[in-house]
């Protein structure tokens, strides 16, 4: 899995590409732009907010062969900004430039069972689970311990892919509800707290940590992150050691996302994201480098920038298509605090549950900043 390309430093006005065109393309093509670089999105939808701001938007589907081929021809490197892309799209397009992260490194990351075979064989902890890919593993795992979720292998984020059951009694039909295709149960653990860390890693091996960010989800769905996390002692550096040893073995190669449990005095890893990570967006106003700078810094091999918190503590709260029911959201109430800082997507249709924006508030404390975000929130819709 290791990147065997050269470690040369890809300069402006070079071509970058990006597979997918949502908020994270569109925060990495801006920051490829001021940067100096040119940028290419291959994304099917064309209105995506990615493509809207890129140089060259290839609408066409992410195995599309002359789409590929016109990325391998014109781009000096070719990232994602989502887990999903085909990876014989990456082999095609990595047979002639390079893919940073690796095709190899994705295929793991894309898959909840080959990622926690992959994080077993190197000694780190996952939460307890099973596989469950046939009628037999169905029967077999009436002797798990329950309550469980049921995890689709592919394809499932924020919350979807996913079927709570109580007893084994619920596992058949949570199986057939997710359509039988491979899933992993896992145990539903009693979390003290839930992390993260985003990290970058260039193709010689250096790497940069952000700080680590505590999340809190409703429904499946990151609800807020606040940094710096509520974590004792050396817990900062055990969780930046932890996630730089899991990158290093991946041989991975730019911006990537760590999701861990805290269960007791236990951390586990949840799953690994190969892409900056929406529990990252607070680095756009609170660090001296983004996680998207960071991100073309470590596929183009430039120096890794500084990962520094600028304030004493910062929270993020995501802002979904609910908050459009009753009319635009009343936009003001967050921009009359100095404090705070609002990031809209360009997306055209609120949906339930879809990521419309985030907001970011930046004070004394990471507590303080957390409430602040909340009621800021809430005031959005205020009647």
């Amino acid at each position: 899995m290791s990147d065997t390309d050269t470690n040369a430093v890809i300069a402006p006005p070079a071509m970058l590409g990006i597979m997918g065109g949502g908020q994270l393309g569109r925060y990495f093509v801006l920051a490829a732009r001021t940067m100096g670089y040119r940028t290419t999105v291959l994304e099917p939808d064309p209105a995506s907010p990615a493509g809207a701001v890129a140089d060259v938007h290839l609408i066409a589907a992410y195995d599309d062969p002359a789409a590929l081929d016109e990325m391998a021809a014109t781009c000096a490197v070719v990232t994602t900004e989502f887990e999903n892309a085909p990876a014989a799209a990456l082999e095609r397009i990595a047979a002639h430039i390079p893919v940073r992260p690796s095709p190899a490194a994705i295929s793991i990351m894309q898959d909840r069972i080959a990622e926690k075979q992959f994080l077993d064989d190197i000694g780190v902890e996952v939460a307890p689970y099973v596989v469950v890919a046939s009628d037999a593993d169905v029967e077999a795992a009436v002797h798990f311990t329950y309550p469980a979720i049921l995890k689709t292998a592919r394809l499932g984020y924020d919350g979807k892919g996913q079927v709570r059951c109580i007893s084994h009694d619920d596992l058949a039909a949570a199986w057939a509800e997710l359509g039988r295709v491979p899933c992993v149960l896992e145990e539903r653990l009693n979390l003290a707290r839930e992390l993260s860390v985003v990290l970058a890693r260039t193709a010689d091996g250096r790497v940069a940590c952000y700080p680590v960010a505590q999340n809190q989800h409703v429904h499946g769905i990151l609800d807020v992150s606040y940094v710096p996390a509520n974590l004792p002692g050396s817990g900062h550096a055990d969780a930046a050691e932890l996630c730089t040893y899991i990158a290093e073995e991946l041989q991975y190669v730019g911006v990537m996302a760590v999701e861990m449990f805290v269960v007791g005095r236990d951390v586990m890893v949840n799953e690994l994201a190969p892409r900056p990570h929406n529990s990252g967006h607070y680095t756009l106003d609170v660090c001296t480098t983004s996680q998207f700078q960071q991100q073309v810094r470590a596929i183009c091999g430039s120096a890794l920038g500084d990962t520094k918190l600028l304030v004493p503590g910062v929270a993020m709260v995501n802002l979904l298509g609910e908050l459009w029911d009753n009319g635009e959201p009343k936009w003001d109430a967050a921009l009359s605090q100095s404090s705070a800082h609002l990031h809209l997507y360009g997306k055209s249709e609120p949906r339930p549950g879809r990521k419309m924006g985030h907001l970011t508030v930046a004070t004394g404390t990471a507590m303080g900043a957390t409430s602040m975000a909340r009621r800021l929130r809430k005031r959005l819709t205020a009647d």
